[in-house]
């Protein structure tokens, strides 16, 4: 059964699934998939090659899958691909990828996406992230699962961010956050570990294994990239070694280190 306003508009060859709400002054294109389930508020706008997933509420104003602000786009096609049981609220703006970025913009499921973000081109999200208001990604950011962007805060593109870290209200990202970590300021640095994460993620004592680790990382007797090497070679089955200093080895724009302060 579906509930659809009778001023929406949608254009033949749209896919609606079932169970879905569309309210009044939609807008569908003709290459949208919804899944079953989805809710769109009035004055919803979904165009281009735009999947939904399952169980997604979107609210008033939001606009997804129009084509990418880069002048390098020439009308080729794109997608937007969104998961399920994502929230999405007013304003937020996505965007599909770019054929220089892998032509797909991918999001993931149960993420909170709170007023005004953005989402630029070629992006890659991950589950359970929320993003509060005005927080944005340029094109290519890559973000993994239960990470964090206070409101107002900004990701350079092509920056990488771990799993279960945070960006601070107001930063500006320019370097990758490793996973866990915490990153505040204009340009934002490392300032200690996402610990109210890493609590609900963890045990206890895993907790204070990661600790131990970052402490070593972070002691700055060598680079960090020499640090993380000797890290696995000394633990070459430890799992959180292996995650954290791999995120680090293969970081393409470095870690924001500088005047930062190691929180233990």
């Amino acid at each position: 059964m579906r509930k659809i306003a009778k001023t929406a508009i949608i254009e033949d060859g749209a896919i609606l699934g079932d169970n879905i709400e569309v309210g009044e002054f939609c807008v569908i294109g003709a290459d949208v998939k919804i899944g079953d389930g989805c809710k769109l508020y009035n004055n919803v706008t979904i165009l281009g090659d735009t999947t939904l997933g399952r169980n997604n509420v979107i609210f008033p104003y939001a606009v997804l899958g129009t084509i990418p602000q880069d002048l390098k786009y020439r009308g080729e096609r794109v997608e937007l691909i969104i998961g399920d049981e994502n929230i999405i609220r007013e304003h937020c703006m996505f965007n599909p990828g770019t054929a220089g970025g892998g032509s797909k913009t991918i999001l993931g499921s149960h993420n909170l996406f709170m007023a005004y973000v953005h989402m630029a081109h070629d992006c890659i999200v991950g589950n359970h992230c929320i993003f509060a208001n005005n927080a944005t990604l340029g094109g290519h950011v890559e973000v993994g699962d239960y990470v964090n962007f206070g409101g107002l805060s900004a990701a350079h593109q092509f920056v990488k961010v771990g799993d279960g870290a945070m960006v601070a209200a107001a930063s500006l990202l320019t370097q990758d956050v490793p996973p866990y970590c915490m990153a505040e300021g204009n340009r934002a640095v490392i300032r200690g570990l996402n610990r109210h994460r890493l609590r609900l993620l963890f045990s206890h004592d895993e907790v204070d294994e990661i600790a131990r680790i970052y402490k070593r990382l972070f002691a700055k007797t060598d680079t960090i990239t020499n640090l993380a090497r000797n890290e696995i070679t000394n633990n070459p089955n430890n799992p959180h070694i292996k995650k954290i200093c791999n995120f680090i080895l293969n970081s393409n724009r470095g870690i924001p280190l500088k005047k930062a302060s190691y929180e233990s």
